[in-house]
């Protein structure tokens, strides 16, 4: 399908696990960052979720859901997946925490999972501000952020129809377990991405 003699592959996930680690390099070929196949150059970037411009971004989509709303009064919770096929699948997640904690601009900044402590259907327990901020660190908004993660805060019920096949659109703001809980859309669907993209490909060649 590729006629250059150079090829940058930049998977288009969130963080280093099972699949950007194993199954892509095993499907493609690839036995390291620069790969030799027919005549081609392959270079195999990081994912698209290393990249720094996803601290910025998820500030900006926090601060979007959740306009007004006192960040030292709030807890930003970014939610990742969490698997035991691969340790790193968290990383990204955590490092993300790191950074911005860093900044101080809120009041907590914790990471939580689907399948690995700490749970996001404990988000009540795991934070203690009046405001929580809940941004899914996923590619795109697909089962996992229209519909899992809904029901593990207990803002939609088990077997309800996903917000993506409804008619109304998916409210962000909550009044639940007695706190403000603001909803925002996957981190993957800020338009800021083709760029991230496009710059893990330059970071590659160097």
């Amino acid at each position: 399908m590729v006629d250059s003699e150079e090829v940058f592959v930049v998977p288009n996930f969130i963080s280093e696990g099972y699949f950007t680690q194993t199954v892509v390099p095993r499907e493609m070929g690839l036995d390291g960052p620069v790969t030799q196949i027919g005549g081609r150059t392959v270079r195999y970037c990081e994912p698209v979720g290393n990249h720094p411009a996803m601290t910025e971004l998820l500030l900006a989509r926090a601060g979007e859901v959740a306009a007004g709303v006192p960040t030292r009064e709030t807890a930003l919770l970014i939610v990742g997946h969490g698997t035991g096929l691969n340790e790193n699948s968290a990383v990204a997640a955590k490092e993300q925490v790191r950074r911005i904690s860093e900044l101080e601009r809120y009041g907590e900044v914790i990471a939580a999972y689907m399948e690995e402590p700490p749970l996001i259907a404990e988000w009540d327990k795991i934070s203690s501000m009046p405001n929580v901020v809940v941004v899914p660190f996923f590619i795109s908004d697909g089962l996992h952020s229209y519909q899992d993660i809904p029901v593990l805060l207990g803002i939609e019920e088990e077997g309800e129809l996903p917000a993506s096949q409804r008619a109304e659109s998916r409210r962000v703001r909550h009044e639940l377990r007695g706190r403000q809980l603001f909803y925002s859309m996957a981190i993957g669907t800020d338009p800021g991405f083709a760029n991230v993209i496009i710059d893990q490909a330059r970071r590659a060649a160097g």
